[in-house]
């Protein structure tokens, strides 16, 4: 189970006062780069401002604890904004925690069971797709607060929310909309002053202050949701009903699939910029974990943050001891500073995941795909684009994978070739002018396979012809470096033909996946092992000796 072993144990083996105090700045950093992103994302999620620090302190906790990479943070993104909002308004918050929970399980079991590898076969066109998909509905969703709408309610469904926009559109509260402006315009101009501090933080700081002093007519987190709990989470096991589990397994098992990528995706990003190697699968159980006990503290699906990660990795950080210090500085900020974020203006969090959006969408790499890629690679990238936007993103990612797998049995299926030996006349080898082309008897027809022989190419098989005169057919398969069960049916359908018109069967360079399928099928004891040969020269001789 070495494959497990959480990465702190690792460092601190030889772990250094030096990097204990700069893993401790990194992780006071982060966390407070992480205060505004949680609330906001919370917020947009359609749960609670408290919930997204419950999430980042848990989540974060465990991931950094029991994860596999040395620089991992863990908390809330962006990319879970679509689907949490759709589970909490159909099956409420007990739902969303039983579906966050559900998640964190099948992480688990992806860990134990060595997926970490095999997250990479999910292709790029979907995560492309569903992305950008994300990043406009997220974009989108923030309208209302951005602008100051006055609506009773936002719909979950992408065009009755433009819809419900367009019939609020007069109610557009100018002084929120500049105070929204102001803040975006802080986030765009900061970075060239310092990245030391984010500029979503100094946004936050200066429209609070201006909104809280000149006493404007804006919405704050206050006066939408309240007073604000500052106490820490409390353990709350949900009320859990079969069919509650039946209905939420796939939304689950799609959170389970978007964390394990984007975490996967952020370790391996972080890897690159520390020189160091992330266990996948160790990873995978430490996501799994921060997501149970999110659940069960009242938080809502964590992952790594690339962004976060990046920027502790930046500032120092290079041991899990910076992200459990994010941790423990966002519970002491939850304490002690929560009763001033209810002074936060909507408008501003709206601002901030504005530029959450707009940063987290490859657009170039989607304008790219359009242009370069294979007709089948773009209709996968727009039908995944267009689910999650119009749509559901469970629906979009399990409509993507099922197309790109069809698509890709289809180009593999056209690899698959089976083409006959040509013979030509003596008169005709001599005008070819060449010593190497094989003369062979004409009872003998010889067919060479090329690619793997699996349900969709299999048919193939049938392309196998005899002549009136043909006696032995050889099959060289040296080009073929598997086959399935389907394959296995047409050699059987060949066999009996083959018996029927009284013609021998030999096989030439049978690789080892073949060879095995071969004899576990009881094929090889069938034909007779002594008409299976290592090489063609060795097939033909057999065959001329059937013959004589």
């Amino acid at each position: 189970m070495k494959y497990l072993t959480p990465k702190l144990f690792e460092c601190l083996k030889d772990y250094k006062k030096e990097q204990l105090i700069k893993d401790i700045i990194s992780g006071i950093i982060v966390a407070i780069i992480a205060l505004p992103l949680s609330i906001a994302l919370a917020i947009a999620s359609g749960v609670g401002p408290e919930q997204g620090l419950y999430t980042a302190i848990i989540a974060g906790f465990f991931i950094a604890f029991f994860g596999g990479s040395r620089v991992q943070i863990g908390g809330p993104t962006a990319a879970f904004v679509v689907i949490i909002y759709g589970i909490v308004t159909k099956n409420g918050v007990d739902g969303l925690i039983v579906a966050t929970i559900m998640a964190g399980i099948f992480l688990i079991l992806m860990g134990i069971f060595k997926f970490g590898s095999l997250i990479k076969y999910i292709p790029y066109t979907i995560t492309t797709g569903f992305t950008c998909g994300i990043a406009v509905t997220l974009f989108v969703g923030q309208l209302k607060d951005f602008f100051g709408l006055k609506m009773e309610s936002v719909p979950a469904e992408f065009l009755n929310k433009v819809i419900a926009y367009g019939k609020a559109a007069g109610t557009i509260n100018i002084t929120a909309t500049i105070i929204g402006l102001l803040a975006v315009a802080i986030m765009l101009i900061w970075p060239k002053v310092t990245d030391k501090i984010p500029g979503s933080l100094i946004a936050i700081i200066v429209t609070t202050l201006i909104v809280y002093f000149a006493k404007l007519d804006v919405n704050t987190i206050g006066s939408v949701f309240g007073k604000l709990n500052s106490s820490f989470p409390s353990f709350h096991i949900p009320n859990v009903s079969f069919d509650m589990i039946k209905e939420l397994i796939s939304p689950a098992l799609t959170i389970a699939i978007l964390a394990g990528i984007e975490s996967l995706l952020s370790a391996v990003v972080s890897d690159g910029m520390i020189g160091d190697t992330h266990k996948s699968n160790a990873e995978l159980v430490g996501q799994g974990l921060g997501n149970i006990f999110s659940g069960l503290f009242g938080g809502i699906p964590a992952t790594g943050a690339i962004a976060r990660t990046a920027a502790n990795v930046r500032n120092g950080g290079r041991t899990p001891i910076a992200g459990i210090v994010h941790s423990i500085t966002l519970t002491l900020i939850l304490i002690l500073l929560m009763p001033l974020a209810s002074l936060i203006p909507m408008t501003t969090l709206a601002a901030v995941l504005l530029v959450v959006a707009a940063n987290m969408a490859d657009w170039k790499g989607f304008a790219r795909l359009c242009k370069t890629a294979p007709k089948s690679d773009i209709l996968v990238l727009v039908v995944t684009f267009i689910l999650t936007v119009f749509f559901d993103l469970v629906v979009a990612i399990e409509v993507g994978v099922v197309m790109a797998a069809l698509l890709f049995m289809k180009r593999m299926s056209e690899t698959a070739t089976v083409t006959g030996w040509r013979y030509l006349e003596e008169d005709a080898i001599e005008d070819a002018g060449t010593e190497n082309l094989m003369e062979l008897n004409k009872a003998i027809r010889v067919f060479e396979i090329n690619g793997p022989l699996f349900f969709a190419a299999a048919d193939k098989l049938m392309d196998i012809d005899a002549k009136h005169f043909t006696k032995v057919i050889i099959i060289r398969m040296r080009a073929v470096p598997a086959i399935d069960a389907s394959a296995m049916k047409y050699f059987h359908d060949l066999y009996d033909k083959a018996v029927k018109r009284d013609i021998r069967l030999v096989f030439s360079h049978v690789n080892a996946q073949p060879m095995k399928v071969m004899q576990k099928d009881g094929f090889i004891d069938l034909v007779g092992k002594e008409y299976f040969k290592a090489n063609i020269n060795e097939a033909i001789e057999c065959a001329e000796s059937i013959i004589k």
